[in-house]
């Protein structure tokens, strides 16, 4: 009787040690979030203008090294990412949680549209886009 409760306590304190670990390793492992776009019509992303199909990455561990935490990069649906085209730091802004990825634009003078900030899917938190 003694044993099958030492072995018990045992047990439920490697459980618990297991469970405390797993809970911290996405905090160890940093976060990184992506998405991937076609833009159909030409975008002004910074001070870039892009088109066709794009993966935005964004990298919580460079965030929080003072790194540019935002990359954009060409996209080829059959060979994955391909060159980076810009890299920048974002400007996080809490958000309601969304379901799908959303991109906020807006009108330019030159009658094109500019992305002023992203939110992947899933995510309370929206990534704001400099202009310059």
């Amino acid at each position: 009787m003694r044993t099958r409760i030492i072995i018990g306590v045992t047990l439920l304190i490697a459980l618990l040690g297991v469970g405390t670990y797993a809970s911290r390793a996405g905090e160890v492992g940093g976060h990184r979030q992506w998405a991937a776009i076609n833009f159909v019509d030409a975008v002004w992303v910074k001070d870039q203008m892009m088109m066709g199909p794009v993966l935005i990455v964004h990298d919580d561990e460079k965030m929080g090294r003072g790194e540019p935490c935002t990359t954009f990069y060409r996209f080829d649906p059959a060979k994955g990412p391909q060159e980076e085209l810009l890299s920048f730091h974002c400007r996080p802004v809490q958000r309601t949680r969304v379901d799908r990825t959303t991109f906020k634009l807006v009108d330019t003078p030159l009658g094109c549209k500019r992305l002023t900030e992203y939110q992947v899917a899933g995510d309370s938190e929206a990534h704001g886009i400099p202009t310059k």
